[in-house]
């Protein structure tokens, strides 16, 4: 593919950029849509002349619409962007990207899709098709076992799960750790079901606190009940989780303002699996737990860690210093070029 695209650059050097400014325009009012011409410029950064010449072009050949509430994409502009998307894809090859990231952050594969999930809802879509298409691609057939982690990214992604992952299979989704207090819906038990539902799979609930104090979760482990969920979270062959900012998620746990204060002094940057680390993957802090941890997964064949956005670049880091080596990240272009950026010298 590069070579052809270097033999269409030398005849027609303007092709392709003109092709990937059409895309972006066509991809942004995908996400905002309904949107008006002025408000589209400006999330461009463009002219709203430039911009009138295009959406002109593109409501004459039917892939536009305009009303009172602003600019759609009809459905053949819907149908134009999806396969804009694969093209786009091959375009821009983000393989030696991946392949960067994968080397700096000592993991197997890095996945990157287009956009900053951050501020555009669609790029979040896009991580949760790719994790659908990894699903596929790495579960054997037969009986899998798929232990995941509760959280808004992990909630956003499990809709994009389909009921192909179970052609040969039979997937079983269960918690990696117990719930938090926090909404019902994205907690790890509801996570598991919507994976399950989506894939046409099953899954079992762990019906348990996560921060359960150490007293209490001793007798909790022998509870027939809890300990069949934990036989299966611990002999599970996929784990699926996210990566967040420690003071996100200390604020979501609701912690203690002492245990906020501790977390600021040993400058905490991300949290996964109940773990805060430094910057420099240093574990500060650590809250008992029901359920999974980090040194658990060495042992686990495939780990996928969902997390984009330039705001968590430095979660992102920061966990990947302990992250088993066997970790697929899937992530967006505005943390891959913030972590590349800030790695650079």
């Amino acid at each position: 593919m590069s070579n052809k695209l270097g033999w269409i650059e030398a005849v027609a050097p303007d092709f392709l950029n003109t092709l990937r400014n059409r895309y972006r325009i066509l991809q942004n009012l995908q996400w905002l849509q309904p949107i008006g011409r002025r408000v589209l410029a400006t999330e461009l950064d463009v002219s709203e002349r430039v911009l009138r010449r295009e959406t002109d072009l593109f409501k004459k050949n039917g892939l536009i619409d305009s009303s009172k509430s602003g600019m759609m994409l009809t459905y053949k502009g819907t149908e134009l962007v999806r396969i804009l998307d694969m093209i786009m894809g091959e375009l821009n090859d983000n393989s030696v990207t991946e392949q960067r990231l994968a080397t700096l952050l000592n993991i197997q594969t890095v996945i990157v899709v287009p956009g900053d999930s951050a501020h555009y809802q669609r790029v979040m879509d896009s991580m949760g098709n790719q994790l659908n298409r990894l699903l596929d691609k790495i579960l054997p057939a037969g009986f899998s076992t798929i232990a995941v982690m509760g959280g808004t990214t992990m909630s956003a992604v499990a809709q994009y799960l389909t009921p192909d992952l179970s052609n040969q299979r039979n997937l079983l989704f269960v918690p990696a750790r117990g719930g938090l207090g926090e909404t019902v819906s994205i907690q790890a038990n509801s996570v598991c079901a919507e994976m399950a539902h989506h894939s046409d799979g099953h899954y079992r609930a762990l019906y348990v606190p996560e921060d359960a104090s150490a007293e209490s979760i001793q007798p909790l482990l022998h509870e027939p009940v809890v300990k069949s969920v934990l036989d299966l979270i611990h002999k599970s062959n996929t784990v699926i989780h996210s990566i967040g900012r420690a003071k996100t998620m200390a604020n979501r746990r609701e912690m203690s303002s002492k245990t906020i204060a501790l977390l600021e002094e040993k400058k905490a940057v991300s949290e996964a699996f109940g773990t805060f680390l430094d910057q420099q993957g240093n574990i500060v802090y650590k809250i008992p737990k029901i359920g999974l941890q980090v040194s658990d997964l060495t042992n686990i064949s495939h780990v996928v860690a969902i997390a984009g956005g330039a705001g968590k670049a430095d979660a992102i880091c920061s966990y990947m210093k302990i992250a088993p080596h066997q970790t697929i990240l899937i992530t967006d272009e505005a943390a891959s070029e913030a972590i590349l950026r800030d790695n650079s010298l």
